[in-house]
Parts: C-alpha cells; structure tokens; sequence
C-alpha cells in the first residue's frame, strides 16, 4: 500500500482515504461517494478496514466487534473503490500492539472530554492509527462522518499540529427512518432493544425543542434529558454533553448554535450520537 501511494503521489494522482473498521453500511458508502466527487475520476479512492485493538480500551467490545471482509469488499467493489487496504495488526504494529509497539500519537486537548473521559486511552489509539494510515496511504484527503464527531475534531487537530498535508471532509451522519444513527453496532441491538436505541435521536430533538423556545441552563437540560433516555427499560447514559461546536469547550448555558454529544448504552452495546442545535 505504502509503495502504490507514493506511486500515486509521484504521478500527482489525487487520492482519498475513507477509514473505516469494516462491516461497512450506507454510511460507509457515502464517505466513498465524497472521496470520490473530491478526487475526480482520475483519482484514486482507498477504503481501509480495520479494527484497532489501541483503540479498545480492556473491558470493551473488541473481540466481538462485527467483522465481515468478504461482504466488505463486495460493496466496496460495488461503490467503485479502487484499494481496499485491510491490514491485519502485525502489519499495522510491527508485532504485538500491547507489547513490542511503544510509539504512540496523543493529542492532550480536545481528546480529553466525552469520549476521553469515559475511554481514557481510546483517542491515543484513534489519532496513532490514523497517523499511520497517513503515513501508508498518502492521501491528499481522507473523510470522515459526522456521527464521530469528537473524533473529527481530534484528527483535525492533529493534522494542524503535526503538519500533515491532508485535508479532513466531513460528511453528514446518515440515519435509518426511525432516527437512528447508522453504526456497524446497530447489529448487536436486536427485537426491543433496536427500537429503543432511537432514544437518542428523540433526545437530541428534544434539546432542539427546547433550546429554541429559550436558553436553558447546561445542568438542568441533562437531567431532563436523562429522565427521558432512561425511561427506556434498556437504556442507561454514560455521558450527555452540550459544548462549543469548533473548540469542543462545554457550555454551562444552552442556546442555538450549541452542540450536544452523548452516549448511551442499550443493552451491552453503547452508542453515541450528536448534533446541532
């Protein structure tokens, strides 16, 4: 893969990452779509699937995390991807990603909140294997979904502080008709527990209801946000956060323009969603 990118890169071929950890769904496909309409016909649109055990901290859900390459590649073949680059974590850490690999990529600001600090080491995972696959791929753009969007303003962070030569696309999260965000663990919420899960595109449209009537104070929309989630006998919230949408800074008092960030799990199976409000 390193050597086909730099190929690439010598011809002034243009080239656009979608990095994904596989058991791709629509919302897969349309970060392709956008690599794509970025780099043209003539250039070249890299998928690559990969699960990334430094990213998953001891007690989550790596082991069972879905995993489906034959019927990856079959839509990526499909969607008119031109490299699949699913590598295994040999390759990816020279051995053994717990033991023989020490170098790592940390980002010691936006990384900390949400996400970070119910998953302290899971955004020195996301931004060193993302260095690396900048690194392999060379790609003069990579996109990424909104859904994660903590994460897009890590490795946007990232790419400013260290120089890389890659510019970061973000597109819309997709949902299915009843609200939920498409994510590769929607698999696991099966019967009740899939209609339960759109509580939280219920309590995002909540927040906006409520927002745009007044200003609310931060503390309060959470707790009434909370009763709401967890009314659902399954659901139980890890973190509900409202914050600035560029630095990520929580906002004691909500009002339009503001962010809201949460996480909530159904079941086993945690999800996060977000949005503007």
């Amino acid at each position: 893969m390193q050597r086909v990118g730099g190929r690439w890169k010598r011809a002034g071929v243009k080239v656009a990452l979608a990095p994904t950890m596989g058991y791709l769904h629509a919302g897969h496909l349309r970060l392709v779509e956008r690599g794509r309409k970025l780099v043209g016909d003539k250039g070249k649109v890299v998928v690559s699937i990969y699960v990334n055990p430094t990213q998953f901290g001891p007690k989550e859900d790596f082991a069972k995390y879905p995993r489906d390459l034959r019927r990856d590649l079959g839509l990526c073949r499909e969607a008119g991807v031109d490299v699949v680059f699913a590598p295994d974590n040999k390759q990816m850490y020279r051995g053994d990603a717990t033991g023989g690999y020490s170098t790592y990529v940390v980002e010691e600001d936006l990384s900390k909140l949400m996400e970070g600090k119910s998953r302290p080491t899971h955004f020195r995972g996301v931004t060193t294997v993302v260095a690396k696959l900048f690194n392999i791929v060379q790609p003069q753009v990579a996109v990424f979904g909104t859904k994660d969007y903590q994460q897009t303003a890590v490795i946007k962070r990232m790419v400013r502080d260290l120089n890389f030569s890659v510019k970061i696309e973000v597109a819309p999260t997709l949902r299915e008709v009843d609200g939920v965000a498409m994510s590769s663990r929607n698999k696991f919420l099966e019967g009740d527990l899939r209609r339960q899960a759109a509580v939280l595109s219920r309590a995002i449209r909540e927040a906006r209801k409520r927002v745009s009537r007044s200003r609310q104070r931060a503390e309060v929309l959470k707790r009434q946000l909370k009763i709401l989630i967890e009314k659902e006998p399954e659901a139980r919230v890890d973190y509900i956060e409202f914050f600035e949408p560029k630095s990520l800074t929580p906002v004691s008092s909500v009002s339009n323009g503001s962010q809201i960030g949460l996480a909530v799990f159904i079941g086993n199976t945690r999800l996060i969603d977000n949005g503007r409000l």
